[in-house]
């Protein structure tokens, strides 16, 4: 597996596995990433890509000194399933 990149260009973090890629797609507004929408393979879903994919996607906006704020319900869900990210969040974005 891959590590979790940021593609700038595309406003998305990738993690590619098996020559597939997963991504979580973002809008950046006033120093806080918006997860919009995130999207796993079919051929990667169950086998917890998804989740390897927003951990490294948030410890990367941790590193960057940015906050977060999700509109994906994936990224809402895994958040409410790890709260020593919620130091990142900054709700209602």
């Amino acid at each position: 597996m891959s590590e979790v990149v940021n593609n700038m260009e595309k406003h998305r973090y990738e993690l590619e596995v098996d020559g597939l890629v997963a991504a979580t797609y973002y809008r950046f507004l006033d120093g806080v990433l918006v997860f919009t929408h995130t999207q796993v393979p079919p051929e990667l879903e169950g086998k917890g890509i998804g989740s390897e994919l927003v951990k490294g996607a948030l410890d990367q906006v941790r590193a960057d000194k940015f906050r977060a704020s999700a509109q994906c319900p994936f990224v809402k869900a895994w958040l409410e399933k790890n709260p020593d990210y919620a130091d990142l969040l900054r709700p209602n974005l």
